[in-house]
């Protein structure tokens, strides 16, 4: 538009706002990498305020005034090796020692003549007015010989398996794969063409990063004892070729002598010849746990409890204590726990995993071979 005296006509303006909006806006991509970069931002924060959160939650526990909580935070965590390190950032390795100090275990030699095998176990009888119960009330009401009963208890709940007949109990474990592959209690199961199954001993596991081949600590393997060197660390666990349960701290002679022909090491013992371990003696841990016992007339008693749930936080060792006294455990030892804990029975796992990784390969089961099966012995 022109003026009348010739000069140009500024205009209003609207000509050039036009042009503005007339531009090209952001392309597709960078909105896109506007929008990761905004989520991103907001994702960080988030989990900055949850480390803090949790940060602040593991210092009331550690350096609030109750030592109970305490002492349960160190053991939990210490309990555990991929997350071992929390303890570290509240206390120092001596304050560590001492809060892990306990009175010195006895152990106790294993009286055999308390386990008596039963070799028609009751509960399995019909006489025509179905399955009776066994001494301590429990019914195999499908006449498999196993019985599964549900656990529960304050802030943790698992499960209970009772195998009427040890002759069915086995050591799933793989000699030649020590050092090279651990193996999932599924695998084992299906190694020995079992029906169910347990995790065992522990493993070599830096980090939390080890892969299950590696027992870190003494094993029994059809007689033949493998990992002596590394010790029994808190307690041991073994079937003799009459299929009594043996728990303690055995030497290789011993081993020998009983004719223990399976058996891995954790432990701690928490039955010993039908007297409880001492209280003092056990930690306030709260974590998932695996431990297994026998009763006076030789069923084997597999026990898994989940852990790190909002359902089931974990057991201490003290719960197991009473778990296993209620189920008439004569003897009983505490098994690897944590993200290891894990029973298998009719094609599938009846727990659930506490790993974030998924099921872990361990070097050590302890399986249930399918009925008229019996291990060597």
């Amino acid at each position: 538009m022109s003026r009348k005296d010739g000069r140009d006509d500024p205009g209003t303006g609207y000509e050039e706002m036009d042009y503005r909006r007339g531009e090209a806006g952001p392309s597709a991509i960078q909105r896109i990498f506007t929008y990761l970069g905004r989520f991103v931002l907001i994702l960080m924060e988030t989990v900055l305020l949850v480390a803090m959160l949790l940060y602040g939650v593991m210092y009331v526990l550690a350096k609030g005034p109750s030592p109970t909580a305490r002492d349960m935070f160190v053991t939990s965590v210490r309990e555990t090796s991929a997350i071992g390190f929390l303890a570290n950032l509240y206390f120092t390795d001596e304050e560590i020692a001492e809060i892990e100090a306990r009175e010195s275990y006895e152990y106790v030699e294993t009286d055999t003549s308390l386990i008596n095998i039963n070799t028609e176990p009751t509960g399995t009888e019909n006489d025509g007015q179905g399955p009776k119960a066994d001494a301590w009330g429990f019914v195999d009401e499908d006449g498999d010989g196993i019985i599964l009963d549900t656990v529960k208890g304050e802030g943790y709940s698992g499960f209970m398996m009772i195998v009427l007949d040890p002759s069915r109990v086995i050591m799933g474990s793989i000699p030649e794969s020590f050092g090279v592959r651990g193996y999932t209690v599924e695998e084992m199961v299906q190694e020995f063409d079992a029906v169910a199954g347990i995790n065992a001993g522990g493993f070599y596991d830096p980090n939390g990063q080890g892969n299950g081949s590696i027992p870190d600590s003494l094993v029994v393997v059809d007689g033949e004892i493998y990992y002596a060197a590394n010790g029994e660390r808190n307690g041991f666990v073994g079937f003799d070729s009459n299929y009594i349960m043996h728990v303690g701290m055995p030497t290789n002679s011993e081993i020998k002598e009983k004719n223990i022909v399976t058996g891995a090491c954790f432990g701690p013992v928490l039955v010993a010849n039908g007297e409880p371990a001492d209280p003092s003696t056990l930690g306030a841990g709260v974590n998932p746990r695996t431990a297994i016992g026998q009763r006076s007339d030789g069923a084997v008693l597999m026990l898994v409890i989940d852990g790190r749930q909002v359902t089931s936080m974990g057991a201490k060792f003290q719960d197991l204590v009473d778990i296993m006294l209620q189920y008439g455990a004569v003897n009983a030892c505490n098994l690897d726990g944590g993200s290891s804990s894990l029973m298998w029975y009719q094609g599938g796992y009846v727990n659930n995993c506490a790993s974030v990784i998924g099921i872990r390969p361990v070097p050590t089961t302890f399986l249930v071979l399918k009925e008229g099966a019996r291990s060597n012995g």
